[in-house]
């Protein structure tokens, strides 16, 4: 090969690496995919036969990339004109007053629901190290004042359809016995639970129905079928999408839209559009 071939190829081979990683970097983080399909509920009141509840997962408002992307994307979402809206926690990144302050200025621009608009926290809105309740009580206010009902081991029932919240698995408030020993299971029901990993814990009572996560933002990076390197749960199989758990519960991670850091590839961010439907 001569030195001009050798510098041509060393060229091309440069371009094609350079590019991936500018499209993870660049591109997909801020490449945000409404995805849409149906919920079948149990007991659906016929009235909510075709109504629509959007998810929306994982803000993490901090310093990690751009929030104004999530601002933009609150404006395409709202063009869905939604009846039910359910956020899945991890409105911050850390919790510092700073991104306290930014969340205010990202939730002006909040996406409702025309019927109801709820929450749950995540692990990320008790601080740092996931014990801050002081932390979490700051953000719960705040969505509070933007008109998002905030659901703390708890339940709220709304049009007929009843939307069961727990705190989230790694705080120190998760106690959804405290809910779930009451449930209702003639009721339609959908529980909100930020730690799929949750879903393998002894607290469901015979519990048969949709859960709504988030938690992992589908690893984030990963290569469908063959790798999903970095994934904060135990339970492996917990990646994204629908799961069937096999025993009349249903399970649909949300893949988040916002990052714990500015980079994805082949797992764009996600906005939920569920169509409900009687099971």
């Amino acid at each position: 090969m001569t030195r001009k071939n050798f510098i041509k190829r060393l060229a091309q081979l440069s371009v094609i690496g350079v590019f991936p990683a500018l499209y993870s970097w660049q591109v997909e983080p801020f490449w945000v995919e409404f995805v849409q399909r149906k919920l079948p509920v149990k007991n659906l009141p016929e009235t909510l036969e075709g109504k629509t509840l959007m998810q929306i997962s994982d803000l993490h408002v901090g310093d990690r990339f751009d929030w104004n992307f999530l601002i933009d994307s609150f404006q395409k979402a709202q063009q869905f004109n939604p009846d039910f809206v359910v956020y899945t926690g991890d409105f911050v990144n850390h919790g510092t007053i700073q991104e306290q302050e930014d969340l205010k200025k990202v939730m002006i621009h909040a996406v409702h629901g025309k019927l109801a608009t709820f929450g749950i926290l995540g692990n990320h809105d008790y601080g740092k190290n996931w014990d801050d309740t002081e932390c979490s009580e700051n953000i719960c206010h705040i969505l509070q004042d933007f008109g998002i009902h905030m659901l703390k081991n708890s339940s709220e029932e709304s049009h007929g359809l009843n939307f069961i919240g727990f705190e989230d698995l790694w705080s120190p408030n998760f106690y959804p016995t405290q809910v779930m020993k009451n449930y209702h299971p003639s009721k339609a029901n959908i529980v909100l639970c930020h730690n799929p990993d949750a879903c393998d814990r002894d607290i469901w009572n015979g519990y048969q129905g949709w859960i709504l996560s988030g938690h992992t933002h589908g690893g984030q990076c990963r290569i469908p079928g063959i790798i999903t390197p970095v994934l904060p749960v135990e339970n492996k199989k917990y990646v994204s999408g629908e799961i069937d758990l096999q025993d009349g519960r249903m399970l649909y991670i949300n893949r988040a839209i916002g990052h714990s850091f500015q980079i994805r590839f082949m797992v764009r961010p996600e906005i939920t559009v569920f169509t409900l439907t009687q099971a």
